[in-house]
């Protein structure tokens, strides 16, 4: 499976950036805007944040999806019986969250947000004819002051043994979103399935920003762009005793954009988290 690795600078980065996405649902960024010493700043800070009791002080609220998920009630991916070994922090700039830690994290979603919109342009203009008339407006705009956008601080914890039989980080799941936005993780782990039902390995060097496609952009292309199964693996050797944090940015429509005859954004999304168990 070839998810190509782009040159955000390259002449020809928005064509060859869109050919990946269009033929794996996955592709890679280097030279990208977002510097690596910020990602690694938020990581080192929110890895304490989730050492310390505190963290239940924001627990989620049901309604807003706001605040800190535990353990004990992280997602359960679709057609799986055993939830991930993970926790997590949803962080919307209206939502709650540390004080100490909200300007830096702050910065960094609108920072790769308004990278997200230019890469949803990419996408838009590289798409064939028949592909753009299924959109209801263009993709850029379907974002635009959305309170909806999601950037999520995972732990994925150290793997002790003591784990529930089955459970993985991530069990593979496609993201419900229109687009998602994630800087390399510190450790490895992230795979994608193939069409042959096998597993490769997302380029991960520290720096990198992984983008793929989510169910909602597959719904509003009628496919062309495909919400491809990924997975976080446990890892095995001396790397079970070492956390990994991720930072997903995850780009949602505002709730009234209608992705399809079948489905506004709103929906679209009040169905995946019921089927998730968050709602």
């Amino acid at each position: 499976m070839n998810v190509l690795t782009v040159d955000y600078t390259a002449d020809d980065a928005p064509q060859r950036f869109v050919e990946s996405l269009h033929n794996t649902g996955f592709g890679v960024l280097t030279n990208h805007p977002i510097a690596k010493e910020k990602v690694q700043s938020i990581y080192d800070n929110w890895y304490e944040f989730f050492m310390t009791e505190a963290k239940h002080d924001f627990l989620f609220d049901p309604k807003t999806q706001d605040g800190y998920f535990p353990p004990s009630v992280s997602e359960t991916a679709k057609d799986h019986s055993v939830k991930d070994i993970k926790e997590y922090f949803h962080c919307y700039p209206w939502g709650k969250m540390p004080q100490h830690l909200k300007d830096e994290v702050m910065e960094y979603y609108q920072l790769a947000n308004a990278l997200a919109q230019e890469l949803l342009g990419w996408i838009e203009e590289h798409a064939p004819s028949d592909v753009k008339v299924r959109f209801n407006q263009s993709l850029p705009s379907m974002v635009e002051g959305s309170e909806g956008t999601l950037l999520r601080v995972l732990h994925y914890p150290p793997i002790t043994g003591e784990e529930e039989p089955g459970a993985v980080r991530a069990a593979a799941h496609g993201d419900i979103n229109l687009l998602t936005v994630l800087p390399a993780a510190n450790e490895p782990g992230l795979q994608v399935v193939a069409n042959d039902g096998s597993w490769f390995d997302v380029p991960c060097d520290f720096g990198n920003l992984i983008i793929n496609i989510g169910d909602m952009l597959q719904e509003a292309s009628g496919g062309y762009y495909p919400s491809t199964i990924h997975r976080v693996i446990n890892p095995t050797g001396g790397r079970t005793e070492h956390s990994r944090i991720s930072l997903p940015l995850f780009l949602h429509p505002n709730p009234e954009v209608k992705l399809s005859e079948r489905y506004t954004a709103g929906s679209y999304l009040d169905e995946r988290l019921r089927e998730l168990g968050v709602k």
